[in-house]
């Protein structure tokens, strides 16, 4: 089931203090980018952040499962309501991902 175009866009609300957020449709459902840096999808009404060691140690309660049949397990996001939060768990993700990427360099 395809996720509805208004629960992106509430999604991406919520997520604009961490960055620039742009949602891309991708197999039927959305990947998001924040500053240019791929960091979640949302399938099924539902947002799944990539996880990354530190946002696991600063969020070790995030209960984790996979956005579809076959990938790996993401962080399961069941509040958006919490700006502050939301802001927080996106702005560290992308961080560690972007650091995790110059080492690859």
């Amino acid at each position: 089931m395809a996720s509805d175009r208004g629960f992106v866009n509430y999604v991406a609300e919520q997520l604009q203090g961490a960055g620039i957020i742009r949602t891309k449709p991708m197999f039927g459902e959305y990947g998001l980018y924040c500053n240019g840096i791929f960091f979640a999808v949302i399938c099924d009404d539902q947002l799944f952040i990539k996880i990354t060691p530190e946002v696991d140690a600063a969020f070790p309660d995030l209960p984790k499962a996979p956005p579809y049949d076959g990938a790996r397990d993401y962080f399961c996001i069941e509040n958006i309501d919490n700006r502050e939060v939301m802001t927080e768990l996106v702005s560290l993700t992308c961080l560690a991902l972007k650091n995790s990427k110059k080492g690859k360099n």
